[in-house]
């Protein structure tokens, strides 16, 4: 089994910085990714920035050149920094991360428990 514990979000102004962090733990051999995904009451969760292993990080396009992603080496722990926030961030922010707990085994998905994130106009 696999736990991320998520850390960070609460309130901000329109403007200001915010940063997530989330932490993967338990039986681990490999993690194929490590993401951000954010939802809001009424709507789908959206991807907002994954960090795939090999091939690096992506934005979704309302969060490119304010949002940063990244792992630390043990890659183990990724980090989302938000600057330039805005009212429309404002979601329950979750932590996804597709683990591969044993060699030759299929990656399962975990999800964190969520944290949110509000940016006041």
């Amino acid at each position: 089994q696999v736990q991320l514990v998520e850390s960070g979000g609460g309130l901000v102004q329109t403007g200001g910085s915010l940063r997530l962090s989330c932490a993967a733990s338990g039986t681990i051999f490999t993690i194929n990714q490590m993401a951000y995904y954010r939802q809001t009451p009424g709507k789908q969760r959206e991807l907002v920035a994954t960090f795939i292993t090999g091939s690096g990080a992506k934005y979704a396009d309302s969060v490119k050149g304010r949002f940063t992603i990244s792992r630390d080496n043990a890659k183990t722990t990724v980090n989302l920094l938000m600057d330039n926030l805005k009212p429309e961030d404002t979601a329950v922010y979750y932590c996804f991360a597709e683990v591969k707990s044993f060699p030759y085994t299929n990656a399962r998905d975990y999800w964190g428990q969520g944290t949110q994130v509000t940016v006041s106009s």
